[in-house]
Formats: structure tokens, sequence, C-alpha cells
């Protein structure tokens, strides 16, 4: 059995339409070190991030207090915009897709869903994993058995925590923080 602690990234310095990759702004970083403090007294095993450099950057500190490195999983990273949705409309379309489900998203999202849960139901030892609102959202509503894309509003640097079981079957033990989240 292990614990997995889903942290969702600090805040970004520029927005899903303005930029693919940003950093974390002053805030975000100052969110990442909070948490890095929060998640050491977990002692985790391993530290997984998203490929992103938000979640990367967010991963950093825990990663230095730790001295350890830091995992780069494709299988957590944010969710992509259907091809031909251009940056400037990225925004626009996700705030829709969070209205819908994934059964009414297709099946390149649930399998964006699938991947996610089945990587996490793999991971043996405690880890803190460092991802997006999404994919954080994905993955709770898997457990639960909720189709809906949005299932809660996760704070920046808020820490889900889920238990997987010998047999990798996830269950969620605690939500992480909500807040009105902007989606910029």
């Amino acid at each position: 059995m292990s614990k997995l602690y889903l942290v969702r990234h600090g805040r970004a310095a520029a927005g899903w339409d303005v930029d693919p990759n940003p950093g974390l702004d002053e805030l975000g970083r100052a969110q990442a070190e909070q948490a890095s403090l929060s998640l050491s007294k977990y002692a985790p095993a391993k530290i997984v991030s998203s490929p992103l450099l938000r979640c990367q950057e967010t991963a950093a500190p825990l990663a230095a207090l730790l001295k350890t490195s830091v995992a780069i999983e494709q299988r957590v990273a944010e969710i992509l915009s259907p091809e031909g949705v251009e940056l400037k409309d990225r925004v626009t379309w996700l705030r829709a897709a969070m209205t819908q489900t994934w059964t009414e998203l297709g099946q390149r999202y649930i399998s964006y869903r699938d991947d996610m849960v089945a990587f996490l139901s793999t991971c043996t030892v405690d880890t803190v994993v460092f991802s997006h609102f999404i994919a954080i959202n994905a993955v709770v509503g898997s457990i639960l058995g909720d189709d809906r894309v949005l299932i809660r509003s996760f704070d920046n640097c808020s820490i889900t925590t889920i238990h997987r079981s010998d047999d990798g079957r996830l269950s969620l033990v605690d939500y992480g923080a909500e807040a009105d989240t902007l989606i910029r």
C-alpha cells in the first residue's frame, strides 16, 4: 500500500492563452516553497512531475529539501486542447470542456484520464505527483465514478491525498484545498 499526494502546480506566470509552457510567478514560487515544507513531513520515496515548467518549478523546492531528483512523467501532464485550437482560443475551449463529461469530450480525453489513473495505480511507494487542475479532477472523478470533468476547484499547490492498495486500487483520502480558480 502507498499514499499518493497529488499537488496542483503553483500560480503560473502567464495564462493558458498566452504561453503554452509558463513557469511560476513570484506568488507561485512562494506557494511551492510552502508546499514543500508541508509535503516533506510525509517523507515521500519518490517525486514525479508533469513535464510542464510550472509543475517542475513547483516540485523543485521539495526535491532540494529531500535531496532527491524529480521523475518527469508525461501521463500526469496538462490536458491537451483539440488539434486546430489556436493558443488564443484555448481558454474558451477549456471553460467549455469543464462543463462537460469525459464521455462528451470523447475517446481521446477518456484515454488521457484512464492513462493517468493507470500510471498512478503502479506507484507502489509513497509518491508526490506535481500535476494540473484538470488532471487532478480527472483522477478524483475516476476514483469516485463521476464522469464530470470538473469535480472540485483545486487551489494552486493544494494537496489531494490518494491511497493505493496493494492490488493497485485507488481511493480518495482527502481533497486538496479549494479556491476560486482563475482559468486564464
